[in-house]
């Protein structure tokens, strides 16, 4: 009797940057995917986020964008 419940070592979820749904670096999109979300609803909370003054926008896309890799 097999217990095979789906789950393979290599199959754990990995936050990546997203080829398909990108405007810049495909950031937002990785991210939205990685929660199930929808990437403009990420886009406008990292907007808002970072015009109000709580992120330092410019900056921790860019870290994100060098941190994250590319998905496949």
């Amino acid at each position: 009797m097999s217990t095979n419940s789906g789950f393979t070592p290599n199959s754990r979820k990995r936050l990546t940057r997203s080829l398909t749904d990108r405007w810049i670096a495909g950031v937002c999109g990785g991210i939205a995917q990685y929660f199930k979300l929808d990437p403009v609803l990420v886009r406008l909370i990292f907007v808002v986020l970072a015009l109000a003054g709580v992120l330092p926008g410019v900056a921790l896309y860019i870290i994100a964008w060098i941190i994250m890799p590319e998905g496949v």
